[in-house]
């Protein structure tokens, strides 16, 4: 799911067992299903223990076999599977895919679906859910929830003799000069980054820190070239361009051991930067030993905001197992089959002798009950950490569903790169991401 993104390991043996344990516990909730033919699914091939676990669970709930090949999902095989009368019976992809998909009708709603499993969409985040729904139908069910906070390596800031206030989000001048103060350019080579504002990636966040979103809540009208939009980017930018410049800034990023036990946090080679959470865990199994604080992201008036993204499950237009589609999607995001998942983590964890952060999903129902019944201390950075990613979750933003979603997120991603090459400056580069997917929008909506 989107950016540096999540660390899929191979199953260990180790996982295939207590998957196996914890599963057959719980098979005769689901021993009432009536047995349905293969469930076909895109974009969820193997994953890790979180996923095969819940994987695991739902198989039982479907009742039949259940195809699941390797590999993300891929827009061009699924429009092409769709055109071909072949489409898979559900899909797993990015939640801000879903209103493109929605409003060319390859995705149904999921209103049925809904209905006939009586699944609680109240347990699901709002935000999250919002990302799904278009012309107000839900076309998908939340998984994943991706919470940004600001990961500090406390080293660093010792080191440069720099105070956390300083990295205040809300206070741009003064964020400037701590980024120049904690980052290290040595004869033109970058050795250490101060702050890192990760774009093109998190420009939502930085636009709506600046008080402007850069899409209209019906999806339909883009405020990229907002003046509010603008300056934020050309903020960001000079954040980087203070720091070496793109290229030497990236080069020096590239060089991280990002998932190793010499990551960027274990070796101060930065010194803050926004995250989403799931990267705690990685370095809770990397090098628990680092120092970290978290902190909020907050916008012009210090208000703590956070850009929430992550993944969902859809049933396409021609799926030939709707039914078992739409079982897999209600266990796959179920309270108990979250829990359980938390519970085989957490066992995992342990039996490795490595802190265990807890998950975190779309279902706030389900994350109560995780971090009550399975969250164990860690010690005072992680303990701190993992309580600001559940504090933040309440202030969430999304970007919300539109006719033309990818085309609008690949419009000002690819302004914000020309900027960083120093091919275009903000105002032109926005100027035209918002014809490009103002053009894309009308021509979804024809």
């Amino acid at each position: 799911m989107q950016g540096w993104r999540k660390s899929l390991a191979f199953v260990s043996l180790i996982v295939a067992l207590v998957v196996l344990a914890f599963t057959a516990t719980l098979a005769s909730a689901h021993s009432t299903t009536k047995k349905a033919g293969t469930l076909n699914i895109m974009g969820f091939g193997t994953g890790d223990d979180i996923a095969e676990s819940r994987a695991a669970i739902a198989t039982k709930a479907v009742g039949g076999s259940v195809n699941r090949p390797s590999g993300g999902f891929n827009d061009q095989q699924f429009l092409a599977a769709v055109a071909s009368g072949n489409a898979p019976d559900i899909v797993y992809l990015d939640r801000q895919k879903v209103g493109t998909y929605a409003a060319k009708g390859a995705f149904v709603p999921l209103t049925s679906c809904i209905k006939s499993q009586k699944i609680n969409t109240k347990q699901y985040r709002i935000p999250g859910l919002n990302e799904v729904t278009y012309k107000g139908k839900i076309y998908g069910i939340p998984e994943f929830y991706d919470v940004r906070t600001i990961l500090v390596d406390n080293n660093v800031l010792d080191i440069a003799g720099v105070k956390l206030s300083g990295l205040d989000t809300s206070n741009w001048p003064r964020l400037f000069a701590t980024a120049k103060k904690l980052a290290k350019v040595e004869n033109g080579k970058v050795t250490r980054i101060g702050f890192d504002p990760k774009i093109p990636e998190f420009f939502p966040l930085w636009a709506k820190a600046n008080g402007v979103d850069i899409l209209s809540k019906d999806g339909l009208h883009p405020h990229l070239n907002d003046p509010r939009a603008v300056a934020a980017l050309q903020y960001a930018v000079s954040l980087i361009n203070a720091q070496g410049g793109w290229d030497k800034f990236k080069s020096f990023r590239d060089t991280w051991d990002f998932f190793g036990s010499n990551n960027e946090i274990a070796a101060d080679q930065v010194g803050a930067f926004p995250m989403e959470q799931w990267y705690y865990n990685v370095l809770a199994g990397s090098s628990p030993k680092v120092k970290i604080t978290a902190l909020q992201f907050r916008n012009k008036k210090r208000q703590p905001i956070n850009y929430e993204t992550g993944s969902a499950w859809a049933i396409p237009k021609g799926s030939k197992n709707a039914g078992a589609a739409c079982t897999w999607m209600k266990s796959m995001t179920s309270v108990s089959t979250w829990l359980a998942s938390a519970k085989n983590r957490a066992q995992i964890r342990k039996s490795k002798n490595q802190p265990y952060t807890g998950i975190s999903t779309g279902n706030a129902v389900a994350d109560a009950a995780i971090y009550k019944q399975t969250y164990s201390p860690i010690n005072p950075f992680f303990d701190q950490a993992v309580k600001k990613v559940l504090d933040v979750q309440r202030f969430s933003f999304n970007v919300p569903a539109s006719p033309a979603s990818a085309e609008f997120r690949q419009a000002w991603n690819d302004a914000i790169n020309r900027v960083l090459a120093g091919q275009q400056s903000a105002k032109a580069a926005l100027n035209q991401a918002q014809k490009e997917s103002q053009a894309a929008i009308k021509a979804a909506t024809r």
